[in-house]
């Protein structure tokens, strides 16, 4: 797919605003994954988050969407912490980005790391989209949000959208807010292979399995890789994307600005 037809976003809020609830809606609205085996907290892996209900690690997706305009888009999701404790976690996630879809409860309004993402991501260029999330609430105050909309993070209150991750209200909304107003993939046509590590883990079995951000270029299985911050050089065994499992890629090679990963010897 053309990378003018791409948008790489994540989902940044405080603890607990919905943005495990709203990535489910996500993923519903785009058939991304089957009802019949979506689950609550889906792109939570690990047992911990399920059961606290939060998020630790980010968790990438890609989903396809046919807009308004007839057009088919290919939509990068990350889903990140909204834990102080793992601030790190959101940093790296937004330096993937092109764009970022900041979520505020409509009943708890403004908080801090509802500012404090805010401000990571306006230090990094991204272009946000202000979400009043949670607006079927009785408690929510839909006057007070927008008024701290404005006069905390200074962003217009017009362009705020008022969804709920429970109920799928405006999911539509913001899929189409993510089209209109995050811009294509940055960099894409620079003429070598540059491509950013996001997180990584490691399998016992396949060896390191680092998620990879393609700004130019393509990786391609059977190629070496140099990590740059180490020197540490490591042999691509697999190339795949999210979906949201890891799937393996059929093509020979990767068009350059999807959200990757691949399996190294190297450990970075």
């Amino acid at each position: 797919m053309d990378s003018t037809h791409t948008r790489n976003f994540c989902i940044i809020a405080h603890v607990d605003h919905g943005k495990t609830t709203l990535s489910d809606r996500l993923l519903e609205f785009t058939n991304t994954v089957e009802q019949r085996v979506l689950t609550d907290q889906h792109l939570d892996a690990m047992d911990l988050e399920k059961e606290r209900g939060i998020t630790i690690k980010s968790h990438p997706v890609t989903m396809r969407y046919r807009a308004k305009n007839g057009q088919t888009y290919k939509l990068n999701l990350m889903d990140t912490p909204g834990h102080v404790d793992f601030s790190y976690e959101v940093s790296r996630s937004l330096a993937a980005c092109e764009g970022a879809v900041l979520l505020i409860d409509a009943a708890q309004g403004v908080e801090a790391q509802t500012v404090a993402n805010a401000h990571l991501a306006f230090s990094q260029q991204l272009k946000v989209i202000p979400v009043i999330n949670k607006i079927d609430l009785p408690s929510a105050n839909l006057e007070l949000c927008l008024q701290q909309l404005e006069d905390i993070l200074t962003i217009p209150a017009e362009e705020a959208i008022l969804a709920s991750g429970k109920s799928g209200i405006g999911i539509e909304d913001i899929l189409e807010a993510v089209v209109d107003r995050v811009p294509p993939p940055r960099w894409a046509e620079y003429p070598q292979t540059r491509a950013l590590v996001f997180d990584s883990l490691y399998d016992s079995y396949r060896g390191v399995i680092a998620y990879v951000r393609v700004f130019s270029g393509s990786i391609k299985a059977g190629e070496h890789m140099l990590l740059m911050s180490n020197g540490v050089k490591s042999e691509v065994k697999e190339v795949g994307v999210f979906m949201p499992k890891m799937e393996k890629s059929r093509d020979a090679g990767h068009r350059r600005c999807r959200l990757h990963r691949f399996d190294g010897e190297g450990h970075g």
